[in-house]
């Protein structure tokens, strides 16, 4: 998460210091705990929420959970990780519905804050909870503001209630009440009011939020404020508190580049949840606020849960099993390869979901030389093949994959190593199904799988000689030929680079295996 980016880079280093002692002093746990003051003082967190946080963290580290842990180090990161869930709210809390429809929800924040973006968002995943939301434009200060709903609404598939121009032409609280009246009428259960924000907080917004309010007493009013506003993001909330109220935050802009640090002081001063967080452009990008994941991604924890959960939500448990059979059977092709890279695409972005991985913090680099469109040339090599290609790479010879690689725009090479790539994939995937141990390329032999019946006396020279050495004449050959066998006898990491020699998969993992592929 790019808002985060620097405050998480600052507290992983901080850990990564602490994880060197064996035993914590006093000391110690000072210099953490001014580390970890200074990364959120520069992250724009409130001072007071800064104070309290860390008088917390020191007080916790330096009791007995600490000194008498195992792994001090770990328990420390622990200790943050909890109290960092207590800033950001806690308990994750859900949308309040009204027992009897339509449920009225109330957008509040600033002028540019992203409140017509996220009534957009919102009325899309309450229409696939199956939901029927009506928005109202009750915006009719800021010019466009009413077309700009319009055109969300369509992208949306949403119903939106727009008897005003706008661009200063009608009455907002008004509109507002005909709006509820009109979703009683047609039987909408979900109603969204989008009203108007100013650059800046003064009282004619305040009394304009606050006579809407009144007039139809929401379920939900909801603060819409930009993670990328900085220390202003407290005076807002508080100012917004006293002059309207609101049930709940949502935090707008979480996939921007600044400090965002600001963001997690809301819930704490003000003493309301946060329900959203937007963390894209795409309406799709809406998700539902967990303080216990977003703490572990700050702390480069990861967040497989929102990553599972998104890929349940893109893929068809159907499609899966069909897809499972195939490969089993030896059937999997490149169309439906395409079908697979489909169904990625609607999780949206690799580089997010990459993110949500335990550790990806200090693969940062690798993530931002990620290339997005790779996915996309990929498709278009495909979908230049014709049907039979796609079910059969093998008849593609030299000049199908010239006509291949001009009809999508790229080059044989890159054509040659799709369908390289493809037969390796396959391959093993289908070992795997089978119940075998794929061999990977890049990891080398996997140790305890040598080959039956060898020797182990095998490779002993005479005396004097060194066992198992090259008796070549050439010195440079006999050195790069010993220097192979000495990597290969006692390997110090695997092929991709993670610092342990691979293992062979137990009996269980390869069970759980089979098992995903729809194999008891």
């Amino acid at each position: 998460m790019a808002t985060f980016g620097t405050l998480s880079d600052r507290l992983t280093e901080t850990f990564r210091n602490l994880r060197t002692k064996g035993k914590l002093t006093a000391a110690d746990v000072d210099g953490t705990v001014r580390e970890i003051r200074r990364a959120l003082l520069d992250a724009d967190v409130a001072l007071v929420v800064v104070k309290d946080f860390t008088a917390r963290v020191r007080e916790r580290a330096l009791g007995d959970e600490v000194n008498k842990a195992l792994n001090p180090a770990q328990q420390v990161v622990q200790i943050v990780n909890e109290e960092l869930v207590q800033i950001l709210g806690g308990e994750q809390r859900r949308l309040q519905f009204a027992k009897t429809a339509p449920t009225v929800i109330m957008l509040a924040g600033l002028q540019g804050s992203g409140k017509t973006t996220f009534a957009g968002k919102l009325a899309k995943q309450l229409e696939g909870e199956g939901h029927t939301p009506l928005l109202v434009a009750a915006d009719l200060q800021r010019p466009n503001a009413v077309n700009q709903l319009q055109v969300v609404a369509e992208q949306a598939g949403a119903t939106i209630y727009a008897p005003e121009p706008g661009n200063g032409v009608g009455d907002p609280v008004k509109v507002s009440r005909d709006g509820v009246d009109y979703a009683r009428r047609q039987q909408h259960d979900v109603v969204i009011i989008d009203t108007a924000g100013r650059l800046g907080v003064d009282a004619e917004l305040m009394k304009q939020a606050a006579d809407i309010r009144k007039a139809v007493t929401p379920d939900e009013v909801l603060f819409v404020i930009d993670a990328m506003i900085g220390q202003d993001a407290v005076n807002t909330a508080k100012a917004f508190q006293e002059g309207v109220d609101f049930t709940g935050v949502v935090l707008s802009k979480l996939d921007g580049d600044a400090r965002g640090g600001a963001a997690l002081s809301v819930a704490s001063v003000t003493g309301r949840p946060i329900i959203f967080a937007s963390t894209g452009e795409r309406l799709e990008d809406l998700e539902p606020f967990h303080p216990d994941r977003m703490a572990s991604r700050i702390l480069d924890l990861g967040d497989i849960l929102t990553l599972i959960e998104q890929a349940q939500q893109a893929f068809d448990e159907e499609e899966a099993m069909k897809m499972a059979e195939k490969l089993a059977t030896e059937a999997f092709t490149l169309e439906d390869f395409l079908d697979q890279l489909q169904q990625m695409k609607k999780m949206g972005s690799m580089k997010k979901m990459l993110g949500m991985l335990p550790g990806m913090g200090q693969m940062k680099q690798q993530l931002e030389d990620f290339d997005e469109r790779e996915i996309d040339r990929t498709e278009a090599i495909i979908r230049s093949m014709t049907p039979g290609e796609r079910r059969n790479p093998k008849v593609l010879n030299g000049s199908r994959r010239l006509r291949i690689a001009r009809g999508a725009g790229m080059t044989v090479t890159d054509v040659n190593q799709l369908v390289q790539r493809f037969e390796q994939a396959a391959k093993m995937m289908k070992t795997v199904a089978r119940g075998g141990t794929p061999n990977i390329p890049g990891m080398g032999a996997v140790p305890g799988m040598g080959r039956p019946g060898a020797s182990s006396k095998r490779g002993k020279g005479k005396k004097g000689k060194s066992s198992g050495g090259s008796r070549s004449g050439n010195p440079a050959k006999r050195a790069a030929e010993n220097a192979g066998i000495t990597s290969s006898a006692a390997p110090t990491g695997s092929g991709f680079g993670l610092g342990n020699a691979p293992q062979a998969p137990s009996e269980a993992d390869l069970a759980e295996i089979q098992k995903l592929f729809g194999k008891g």
